[in-house]
C-alpha cells in the first residue's frame, strides 16, 4: 500500500516548494548580512525544510536542535508544552533563528520563543514553511514564512500524522478518514 494514497489532493508540489525555501534563504541572506546566525530546529518536523533552507543560506552559520511537543499523537495541540531535547550550547548574545514546519495554534512556538528569550541571545526570530493562523491560540507570529495556510491537515515535507507521511516530497491534504 502506497503512503500516496491516503492523500486527497497535492497542496504544493516539490518544486514549488523547493523555490520558496530559496526565497526565504535569499531573504535571510539578506537580513544577516554580517552576521552568524544560529539555526534553531525544532525537530521532529523541522528537519527536512531546515536542511533545504541552510543550503540556501550564503553566511557562515550554525544550527541546533530542540525537541519540543504538545500534540502527542492527535491533530491538534494539547496546550500543555514539553521539552524532550534542549539546546547543546548558549545562545547568549547570538542571533538565533527559530526553524520551525508550520505555526499553526503557537502555543509550542509562543512558549519556545519566552524560554530561549531568557537565555539572552541578541536576537530571536521565527521562520516556518507554513503559518495557519486560523488556528493561533497565542500571539505569535513568524517574521519568516513561506505560505499562509488554510484550515486543513498537512503532511508531507516534514509534517507527519502520528509520524508517518513525512517522507512525502510534496504537501498534500491527509484524506479524512486517516485521522478521524
Amino acid at each position: 500500500m502506497s503512503i500516496h494514497n491516503d492523500i486527497e489532493r497535492v497542496f504544493y508540489s516539490h518544486e514549488e516548494l523547493q523555490a520558496k525555501v530559496k526565497e526565504l534563504g535569499e531573504a535571510i541572506t539578506r537580513d544577516y548580512q554580517g552576521k552568524s546566525p544560529i539555526f534553531v530546529g525544532v525537530l521532529k518536523g523541522c528537519f527536512v525544510f531546515m536542511a533545504d533552507l541552510m543550503r540556501s543560506v550564503d553566511l557562515p552559520c550554525e544550527i541546533d536542535f530542540m525537541a519540543v511537543s504538545s500534540y502527542g499523537k492527535g491533530t491538534k495541540s494539547s496546550g500543555v508544552v514539553q521539552i524532550n531535547k534542549d539546546l547543546s550550547f548558549d545562545i547568549a548574545g547570538r542571533d538565533v533563528l527559530i526553524v520551525e514546519d508550520i505555526l499553526d495554534s503557537g502555543v509550542t512556538l509562543n512558549y519556545l520563543k519566552g524560554y530561549l528569550e531568557n537565555r539572552n541571545p541578541a536576537s530571536i526570530k521565527i521562520v516556518t514553511l507554513f503559518d495557519k493562523p486560523s488556528r493561533r491560540k497565542a500571539p505569535i507570529y513568524a517574521d519568516y514564512y513561506g505560505y499562509e495556510v488554510p484550515d486543513e491537515f498537512i503532511v508531507g515535507y516534514g509534517l507527519d500524522y502520528a509520524e508517518k507521511y513525512r517522507n512525502l516530497p510534496y504537501i498534500g491534504v491527509l484524506k479524512h478518514e486517516i485521522y478521524e
